[in-house]
């Protein structure tokens, strides 16, 4: 990532590939949104498990996991750009200190702890617990947040808070696309903390 932005503002023939980039985004719309959040966050993950950890075979969970993943990665693809939209208009375009010290606060401390983080390990929880809605009264009581959102939430803010440092470095077209090249490594840590704890919590607390 930081090589990125280093290429972006100082090799020439970089910028061109950004621009480039920014202006298929900008002229794909969300086709480019949540095609790529799909790509990296849903697809890439299920076909490392699939050739890592299951030898290439594919079995009937891949499909079952995409048919959750695909649509669910591809809605919160769209909060993110709406969010870096809104991040914009509040904060403005600038990329001295301050202002991205202000986006990285919102971002990772209202934006990730009050939404971002707590809505995914709902909504992974519910695909673990096999679509069932018993148990999920768990979710209303603070020690759900105490041991399984904020275990979470914490990693989040080690990966992301310097991925977005870097990215609240770049203009706006090309915020979307540098956080899906990201996305990627944070899903396949989120999804192997999901399905180790799992079993213990659904149980315990179902």
């Amino acid at each position: 990532m930081l090589l990125l932005l280093i290429a972006y503002y100082w090799h020439a023939g970089s910028l061109k590939w950004f621009e480039r980039v920014a202006d298929f985004k900008e002229r794909t719309g969300y086709i480019f949104v949540c095609g790529s959040a799909m790509l990296a966050a849903a697809i890439i993950p299920e076909s490392l498990r699939i050739l890592f950890f299951q030898k290439g075979r594919l079995e009937r969970r891949n499909i079952t996991n995409l048919a959750f993943t695909l649509p669910f990665w591809a809605f919160m693809a769209i909060t993110v750009d709406l969010f870096y939209k809104a991040q914009a208009m509040m904060f403005g375009h600038a990329t001295d200190l301050q202002t991205i010290a202000v986006k990285v606060v919102v971002d990772q401390f209202v934006y990730a702890a009050f939404f971002a983080s707590p809505f995914t390990c709902i909504l992974y929880d519910w695909k673990h617990n096999g679509y069932r809605f018993s148990g999920t009264g768990r979710i209303l009581h603070l020690d759900y947040y105490k041991h399984f959102v904020f275990p979470v939430l914490f990693a989040n803010w080690c990966v992301w808070i310097p991925m977005i440092c870097v990215i609240y470095c770049l203009p706006l077209p090309l915020q979307f696309p540098l956080f899906s090249l990201a996305l990627s490594l944070w899903v396949l840590i989120y999804t192997w903390m999901s399905e180790n704890k799992s079993g213990p919590h659904l149980s315990s607390h179902g």
